[in-house]
C-alpha cells in the first residue's frame, strides 16, 4: 500500500514523491525564506550549466589537438600518407556524439537558469510583482519533479556542428585535399589524384565519394537543426515548457 503523508491543508506528498497537492491553491507572493531559497536555487542552477558547459569545452579541445595531430604526421614529410586525416573522423565524430550528450545535460541546467532570470529576477526588478499568476513556477516545478532532457540527440548533435564541429570538420577535409594536391608533388590529373587518395584495397574514388557524403550529411544536419530551432522558436511563448 502506498505510503501517503497529510502536510495540513490539503496537502499531501505520495511514496513516490510525485503528488505535491490534491487541493490547488492560487499563489500571490513568495515571502522572504521562499524568494531566499529560490536565490539559491539559481545560483545552484548557474553553477551546474558552468560545470557542463567547461565539459563542452573539453571534448570540443579533444577533436582539435587529435586533428592538429593527424595534419602534423600527414604534412611532416611529402610521402606522408594521407591516411591519418581520414582515420581522424573517427575520433571527431565520437567527440560530436560525447558533446551532443553532454549538450543535453547542459541544457537542462541552463534552461532552468533562464528560466527563473526571466519569470523571476526581471519581473521582481523592473516592477516588483513576480507575476506567480502567469504559473511559470508550477512550470518549474514540474521540471524538478519530472526532469526530461528539452532537445532531442540529433537537435543536440545539429547545434553542436553549427557552433564548432563544422569548422573542424571543413579543415579536416581541407587538409585531406590539399595533401593529394601537393605531395609528394602537384598533382597533374584528376586520375593521378585518386591514385594518391587510394587506402588500402579501396580506390580513391571511393575514399573521396565516402568525403563527400561523410560532409553533405554534417552540413544538410546541421542546417536541419538550425531551422528546427528558428521553428521552435517562432511556435514558443513565455509560458511554454522549457529549453
Amino acid at each position: 500500500m502506498a505510503c501517503i503523508i497529510h502536510l495540513g491543508s490539503g496537502n499531501f506528498i505520495s511514496e513516490g514523491g510525485r503528488k505535491i497537492s490534491e487541493v490547488k491553491t492560487e499563489r500571490k507572493s513568495l515571502d522572504a525564506a521562499e524568494i531566499g531559497a529560490v536565490a539559491h536555487l539559481y545560483r545552484g542552477e548557474v553553477y551546474r550549466s558552468t560545470i557542463w558547459r567547461t565539459r563542452l569545452d573539453t571534448t570540443t579541445n579533444w577533436a582539435v589537438v587529435t586533428l592538429g595531430v593527424a595534419l602534423s604526421i600527414s604534412f611532416a614529410s611529402p610521402d606522408a600518407s594521407p591516411l591519418p586525416l581520414v582515420l581522424v573522423g573517427v575520433l571527431i565524430i565520437f567527440f560530436l556524439m560525447l558533446e551532443a550528450r553532454r549538450y543535453r545535460y547542459f541544457n537542462v541546467w541552463r534552461a532552468r537558469a533562464r528560466w527563473l532570470e526571466t519569470h523571476f529576477y526581471a519581473p521582481m526588478l523592473y516592477d516588483g510583482d513576480l507575476h506567480l499568476e502567469e504559473n511559470w513556477q508550477k512550470e518549474l516545478a514540474n521540471d524538478y519533479l519530472r526532469p526530461k532532457y528539452h532537445v532531442g540527440f540529433l537537435t543536440a548533435v545539429g547545434r553542436r556542428i553549427r557552433r564548432n564541429y563544422l569548422w573542424i570538420l571543413i579543415i579536416q577535409s581541407l587538409a585531406f585535399a590539399g595533401k593529394i594536391a601537393v605531395h609528394p608533388t602537384a598533382v597533374q590529373s584528376f586520375e593521378e589524384a585518386f591514385r594518391r587518395a587510394d587506402v588500402g584495397p579501396l580506390p580513391g574514388e571511393v575514399i573521396v565519394g565516402f568525403g563527400f557524403v561523410y560532409m553533405i550529411a554534417w552540413t544538410c544536419l546541421a542546417i536541419w537543426s538550425g531551422k528546427n530551432d528558428a521553428k521552435r522558436a517562432a511556435l514558443r511563448k513565455t509560458d511554454s515548457a522549457m529549453g
